[in-house]
Parts: structure tokens; C-alpha cells; sequence
């Protein structure tokens, strides 16, 4: 899966005019999707209201370029005691959880976000810590602290580049691949990234959400 993409390691001066003008595309599409898709963003604020108690949407502590800590904006898809639930999973689910930090069945998850998960419409407000700088369009998914154990060796690359709205492994399986795979994928996309898999990366992204595609 991954010999199918050549390698581009920006280095030097390509790899300066590759951040530039990652940085420019980014607050371009953050700036152009947040305006386009205000309505919408308004209609899911009411949804996400009506269905349960708590904020439409929350920040969540997670892991940026060079570890700084900055809040990862998302619709709300859980119950606002979602944290308190935890201690209720069974033993199975507790282990689901300690290993790949996600449920299958997480009962925490309201039916609208449900929804909002399955088509990844959640993930929106991302388009804000991407304006402002936090996030990328493309890149690993951002992780709370903990979760940095799963890369081992590899934790320093993965804190070199800013986490992603979409990524390598988003666009390869989604929530269908395994933890080590994951990590697999995350760190051939920073070996490898360039303008050209960042575009091909965000188009196998959205087929794979149209097609709900591995998703949670």
C-alpha cells in the first residue's frame, strides 16, 4: 500500500518553499471553508443542543508540532459526563480503550454524534486551529499526551510537523487499521510529504468519507 507513492522528502530550500506554501494553502481553505460552510456549522450547533445538554462544541487537549499543547475543536459527539462513563466500561471495553484509546460501541456518544462521527462532519471546527496555525489541512492525527508511548522511537518525528485535519492513514482505512499501522502510516507521510500527496491524500479523503469508509 505504501510503494504505490514515490518519495519527495522536502529538504533544504524545497522544504522551506514546501511549509510556505503548505501554510498559504492552509489558511486559504480554512479561511474559504469556515465562511462557505457557516450555515451549516450553525445547523449542527442547533442539532447537537437539542439532542443532549453541553456545549455544541468543545476543545480538547492535544498534542501539536514540537509538543506544545493547544485545544482540538470538534461538534460535541459524546454526553457531557462522557468522562465520569468511563468508569462504568466493562473490562473488555476498558482494555478496547487503554489499547487503541477508541470504542467500537462507545456508549458515550450521542445519537447525533453518531452521526456527526460516521461522517466525519464533527471534525469541522478544526478548520478553526487550522487558521490560526495549530493544525494542518494535512498531517497525523493529533493525540492527547498519553498516546505519544504508542510511537516509541518515533516520537520526535511525530512532533516535527503539525498534526492534520486528514492523513495517510485516514485516507488508508480510517478507523479500520490498527494502532501500529497507524504509526506505520504516520511516519511514512512525514518522510514523504510534499503539495502532491498532500492533494492526493485529501482526495482519497473525501471518497473515503462519502463512502463511509472505515468510519467510527
Amino acid at each position: 500500500m505504501l510503494n504505490q507513492y514515490e518519495a519527495q522528502i522536502p529538504v533544504g530550500n524545497k522544504r522551506i518553499f514546501y511549509d510556505i506554501c503548505k501554510r498559504i494553502l492552509d489558511f486559504i481553505s480554512a479561511l474559504a471553508g469556515i465562511i462557505i460552510l457557516s450555515p451549516l456549522f450553525l445547523i449542527i450547533m442547533i442539532v447537537v443542543k437539542l439532542d443532549s445538554p453541553g456545549p455544541a462544541i468543545f476543545g480538547h487537549k492535544r498534542l501539536g508540532k514540537n509538543g506544545k499543547i493547544f485545544k482540538c475543536y470538534k461538534f460535541r459527539s459524546m454526553y457531557q459526563n462522557a468522562e465520569e462513563m468511563l468508569k462504568n466500561l466493562t473490562p473488555e471495553q476498558k482494555k478496547e480503550f487503554e489499547e487503541n484509546f477508541k470504542l467500537k460501541n462507545d456508549p458515550r456518544i450521542t445519537k447525533v454524534g453518531s452521526f456527526l462521527r460516521k461522517t466525519s462532519l464533527d471534525e469541522l471546527p478544526q478548520l478553526f486551529n487550522i487558521l490560526i496555525g495549530d493544525m494542518s489541512v494535512v498531517g497525523p492525527r493529533p493525540i492527547v499526551e498519553k498516546e505519544l508511548e504508542k510511537y516509541g522511537k518515533y516520537a520526535d518525528k511525530f512532533l516535527s510537523v503539525k498534526p492534520g485535519l486528514t492523513g495517510f492513514w485516514q485516507a488508508n482505512g480510517r478507523s479500520e487499521t490498527t494502532y501500529e499501522e497507524r504509526v506505520q502510516l504516520d511516519m511514512y507521510y512525514i518522510d514523504n510529504r510534499s503539495l502532491w500527496l498532500d492533494f492526493k491524500i485529501i482526495c482519497k479523503t473525501i471518497i473515503a468519507v462519502i463512502n463511509k469508509e472505515g468510519a467510527m
